[in-house]
């Protein structure tokens, strides 16, 4: 093994290492959080507007970009998921046993991070197989899930009705509102370890630091669960929609 890949490896087994890599994936997550959230609210729009929007995600640089965009974010979960666990079980061997539990400080949601953080994996993977890979469902085959658009050729995958009727099917909706929740505890614990990890939060800027976690937190949730929430009590809104061809 050489210098830079032992330098490499022995960072990664140090908590310092470990917390770095957290923050920095963490970062990476939060800000495609706030990337996605915009995209998706265009179902609001109508039919035309969110088909654009994926056709332009699926076809950008020629179909490879939608792969190296996946490819990264796999890389970087996983790397998040897997310190965020090694670091744990770090620290976890290097404490002491409290002797009065009901004295730890800890919020709720820091001493849930990682049940919150493998729920929403899970909610990640069944994501991906509902709308991305449409495993389980007939998104890919039947007629009504092909539609046109302006400016492009021939028929296109029907993103928009995709999603209408996915979050149709209670179960979705119910799984996806959980999921966002435990995201938002989770992010709102997270965001303010980033800035601690990355020497941004002083004593000074920590009340604003936690306000701007909490006002970021409820932004997201709010964004994500009024999707299948609406689509799912006001689906006559999303067909009036469809039928006004906006």
């Amino acid at each position: 093994m050489n210098a830079p890949a032992r330098a490499l490896e022995s960072y990664w087994s140090s908590s310092i290492g470990k917390k770095l890599v957290v923050a920095l994936t963490g970062l990476a997550l939060v800000l495609f959080l706030a990337g996605h959230l915009t995209g998706n609210l265009l179902i609001y729009v109508g039919p035309e507007a969110f088909n654009q929007y994926a056709y332009f995600l699926h076809h950008m640089l020629h179909g490879a970009g939608i792969w190296v965009f996946r490819i990264g974010m796999i890389v970087i979960v996983a790397a998040h998921v897997i310190a965020t666990i090694q670091l744990t079980r770090q620290n976890k061997a290097a404490r002491k046993a409290y002797e009065f539990p009901n004295t730890i400080q800890a919020s709720r949601s820091s001493r849930t991070m990682i049940m919150s953080g493998l729920t929403i994996l899970a909610f990640i993977i069944y994501h991906m197989l509902h709308f991305t890979v449409r495993i389980g469902n007939e998104y890919n085959s039947l007629d009504r899930y092909k539609t046109t658009i302006h400016g492009v050729e021939g028929e296109v995958h029907n993103a928009w009705l995709m999603v209408i009727d996915g979050f149709s099917w209670w179960p979705a909706t119910l799984f996806y509102v959980i999921a966002m929740t435990l995201l938002c505890s989770h992010l709102m614990h997270g965001l303010g370890s980033i800035f601690q990890t990355l020497g941004l939060r002083t004593q000074r800027s920590a009340g604003f630091i936690k306000q701007l976690s909490i006002g970021y937190s409820l932004v997201i949730w709010l964004g994500f669960i009024s999707i299948p929430l609406a689509i799912f009590l006001f689906r006559g809104y999303f067909d009036g929609l469809a039928a006004s061809g906006h």
